[in-house]
């Protein structure tokens, strides 16, 4: 008998009906089921769970599956299932697709660009009816430091270098990087920030990085510097940026990641002159890729019995 794969997740019926033929075309052996339609049977026979955000009370259930090897999830961020105390004993599997890092390292590319180039300065300008020339330079002279060197950190520095920016790198563990500066530890994090004209956050969200860009950090950057946003909404603290932009000390700040999403009407962020606001756009998980790569994670499990590389829950990635 097929071990049945149980799907959970809190999007509505017609992506949940997208994922599911997707995965169904991939997996045409492996029979895929709803959560909330499992018969007592099928409950001690699941071996795999494919989650996308499931609900609190679905993760309890995944938990009291009684052959539940694995989770897979349909997400690059984990980091509510790596910390979610009922899946402590289960491996969680992340999201790992090339056609994901390479969106991101587009968005990153271009949020860059828009901040080199001065946009959110000329779109005062415009509201203002001022036609003032601002001076250009060149992105040799413009230095860049990514917080987080993972797949989708070494994918976004790799176009930045590209395009002729002066890169630098920071994360948790070091790591060599050919031809880049790169820095780790507290130490190594208030070494760069000194040296960074725009600062974008890839880091995963945990313990160690919860509200890691706050005054303390955040202050560091020179005078002018600029902050781009793409990991998660719990690493920025939100009342010291918006402090450190109103005195002036950070010019922009490009955020398409909130602590709670979507982000309130009455969040005093959407209106603030010197921030773009994103509805979480970076890098939108693409069905057709990361299906395949699902499929092919159960694939090589059926054929091997070995599961795929898991989070670290010690770490949180």
């Amino acid at each position: 008998m097929t071990k049945p794969i149980v799907f959970a997740s809190q999007l509505d019926q017609q992506q949940q009906t997208l994922w599911l033929t997707h995965l169904q075309r991939h997996l045409p052996d492996e029979k895929i089921v709803l959560i909330e339609q499992l018969t007592d049977e099928q409950v001690e026979n699941v071996d795999i769970a494919i989650v996308a955000n499931p609900k609190a009370t679905e993760l309890i259930r995944l938990a009291q599956l009684p052959n539940l090897a694995w989770v897979q999830s349909l997400w690059a961020g984990v980091e509510k299932l790596a910390t979610e105390s009922s899946l402590q004993t289960i491996p969680i599997v992340r999201l790992v697709d090339d056609t994901l890092a390479k969106i991101m390292a587009e968005a990153v590319l271009a949020w860059t660009l828009y901040l080199h180039r001065n946009m959110p300065e000329y779109l005062q300008q415009q509201a203002k009816k001022q036609w003032l020339q601002l001076p250009y330079k060149a992105p040799t002279e413009q230095r860049i430091t990514v917080l987080g060197t993972g797949e989708l950190g070494m994918a976004a520095i790799n176009s930045l270098v590209r395009a002729n920016f002066t890169v630098s790198a920071w994360s948790r563990k070091p790591k060599s990087i050919a031809n880049i500066k790169h820095f780790t530890d507290q130490e190594g994090l208030q070494a760069v920030l000194p040296q960074t004209d725009i600062l974008i956050s890839l880091l995963p969200l945990t313990s160690q990085t919860a509200n890691l860009l706050s005054n303390n950090t955040l202050s560091l950057l020179p005078q002018g510097a600029k902050l781009i946003n793409f990991s998660r909404g719990g690493i920025v603290n939100s009342d010291d940026l918006l402090a450190l932009l109103n005195n002036g000390h950070l010019t922009h700040a490009v955020l398409d990641v909130f602590a709670v999403e979507p982000l309130p009407a009455n969040s005093l962020l959407w209106s603030h002159e010197k921030i773009t606001i994103l509805p979480h756009i970076s890098a939108p998980t693409q069905m057709a890729s990361a299906a395949l790569v699902v499929a092919n994670n159960i694939k090589q499990y059926r054929l091997e019995g070995i599961i795929p590389t898991a989070v670290d829950k010690t770490c949180g990635y």
